[in-house]
């Protein structure tokens, strides 16, 4: 079969194990040329060193680069080898992550803040060193790992459900700017027995979630023909997608009563029948305000 992303470089952040693991040998199979960053660093016998190894010894190309995501000096170093080895970036997979599970009342704001700094600005620092050299080549394509738990919430994850959803929140807007530079951001919330998940999931099910599983879904999000602004949700074979949606709602005017109309008709207000997916926060506004009889277009981008 053809493979997806002859000769596309790309980076794969915390690819020492697990779900990074398996993007970094998907990637490679389908011809990418990998950078496979690891906070462990790079050197022979570390998790990164390894999954290089693993590459070459199937024919691909790679390069082992530690660095915590953390530091964006580090980041900016990462994009830089990359793009010393191979003169471009193709391709940015933002998937290292922490977790520091407790329930909120328990959580110190350390561990909140931990969190926030590995996933939401761990991201950040990835794609503002990236983000440059993808627009001067008027191509890129980023993904930014999200979860149900930030979609959907899970119990004792706040700081990392904050997180996750900040990334889609992230996603949204990058993708709007990114646009016309040839870029496509996309978020991933994949479903895997990893270490993360270890002591989460139950055995049984840890048996049928392969890390490698999800990573095809990930190559759909990086190649010449990828959406933008897709949130895929992806585990054990399964492919989903999810959608930020804004019912139709009703309109009330400025009445004095109007809280109480609120109130009585919440059922209308949450009716999800005829639900859209606005293509910008905006929209809103604009929907708001054409149900008040009042048209006004959307503002040119910047």
């Amino acid at each position: 079969m053809k493979k997806l992303l002859q000769g596309r470089v790309a980076i794969v952040t915390g690819a020492g194990s697990g779900l990074g693991r398996a993007h970094a040998l998907e990637l490679a199979r389908q011809g990418a040329r990998v950078v496979v960053n690891d906070v462990a660093g790079s050197h022979d016998g570390s998790p990164a060193h390894a999954v290089v190894e693993e590459i070459r010894r199937h024919g691909g190309e790679a390069l082992a680069a530690g660095g915590d995501v953390r530091d964006y000096e580090a980041m900016q170093a990462l994009i830089g080898r990359a793009i010393a080895r191979w003169e471009r970036l193709d391709i940015l997979v933002n998937n290292a992550g922490i977790l520091r599970d407790k329930s909120f009342s328990k959580m110190s704001l350390e561990d909140f803040r931990d969190v926030m700094d590995v996933h939401l600005m761990g991201s950040v620092h990835c794609i503002k060193a990236a983000w440059e050299t993808m627009r001067a080549q008027r191509y890129g394509r980023i993904v930014l790992t999200t979860s149900s738990s930030g979609l959907y919430g899970n119990f004792g994850q706040a700081n990392y459900s904050a997180a996750k959803m900040a990334l889609v929140g992230l996603m949204q807007t990058l993708a709007l700017e990114g646009e016309k530079y040839g870029i496509r951001v996309n978020c991933l919330a994949p479903t895997a027995a990893t270490g993360m998940t270890e002591g989460v999931l139950a055995p049984e099910a840890m048996a049928r979630l392969a890390p490698a599983a999800v990573s095809p879904a990930l190559v759909s999000l990086v190649g010449e023909e990828a959406p933008n602004r897709c949130i895929l949700l992806a585990g054990g074979g399964s492919v989903e997608a999810a959608n930020i949606t804004m019912t139709r709602g009703i309109f009330i005017g400025e009445s004095d009563d109007a809280a109480h109309q609120i109130h009585a008709r919440m059922a209308e207000v949450r009716d999800r029948d005829g639900e859209v997916v606005p293509s910008t926060g905006f929209e809103q506004c604009q929907f708001e305000l054409a149900k008040a009889g009042f048209e006004m277009a959307l503002p040119g981008a910047a």
